[in-house]
């Protein structure tokens, strides 16, 4: 099963790259993802996640061909 996985503005400078692909055996929540992408980089609080260009939580499954995308906590004011 693969996937794609995106970073945007500050968590791509944090993670050091835009996009991963990632081959997995069966389907992994998002959470799950970031943290065997990322295992020595805690996820920041707020995090917000999108599959398939929808908004979705942090234990939603990500399934063949799907693209998981992390976006940093959205603030205004």
């Amino acid at each position: 099963m693969s996937i794609k996985v995106r970073y945007f503005a500050s968590l791509k400078e944090r993670v050091g790259h835009a996009d991963a692909e990632l081959l997995l055996p069966e389907p992994l929540s998002a959470s799950q993802i970031w943290q065997q992408l990322n295992p020595d980089l805690a996820m920041p609080e707020g995090v917000l996640v999108a599959v398939n260009m929808e908004y979705a939580g942090l234990d939603t499954l990500v399934k063949d061909n799907d693209e998981l995308a992390f976006f940093p906590p959205v603030t205004g004011g």
